[in-house]
């Protein structure tokens, strides 16, 4: 296969726009995790975020639409729309707007859990999903 140099420029291109949409959901998990430290959270634990996620309550989890990996798609159980992988490092776009990280976890948490996460809670996940 011959390289041109057009083709090198536009793979260079692709390859720095994934990177900065990754450093984008990074930095967004920073900040807020920063604000669940505010709230009295501790050091965040990725395997405690691993954990959380597979852990049933009331026969649901995460893993109920999101699927036990979160480099796949998921599939909400109620109303059968596709959801696109949570991992960032597969989903440039996934995790990189903190309002929309609140707004889901809130919905999420209530559904799942059958109350508001806790502050360690969430940032435990997103330690977990920034390692994805």
């Amino acid at each position: 296969m011959k390289l041109t140099f057009k083709k090198v420029i536009w793979s260079t291109a692709i390859a720095l726009l994934f990177f900065f949409q990754t450093i984008r959901a990074s930095d967004a998990i920073d900040k807020l995790q920063e604000v669940y430290q505010k709230q009295g959270a501790t050091s965040f634990s990725a395997k405690s975020g691993e954990l959380l996620w597979h852990k049933k309550f009331n026969n649901r989890s995460c893993t109920t639409c999101h699927s036990s990996s979160v480099r796949s798609e998921g599939q909400h159980k109620r109303t059968g729309k596709v959801i696109l992988p949570m991992a960032p490092s597969v989903n440039s776009k996934r995790l990189t707007n903190q309002k929309k990280v609140k707004k889901w976890f809130l919905r999420n948490c209530k559904w799942t859990f059958g109350r508001v996460c806790s502050a360690q809670e969430k940032g435990d996940i997103l330690q977990w999903l920034k390692e994805q």
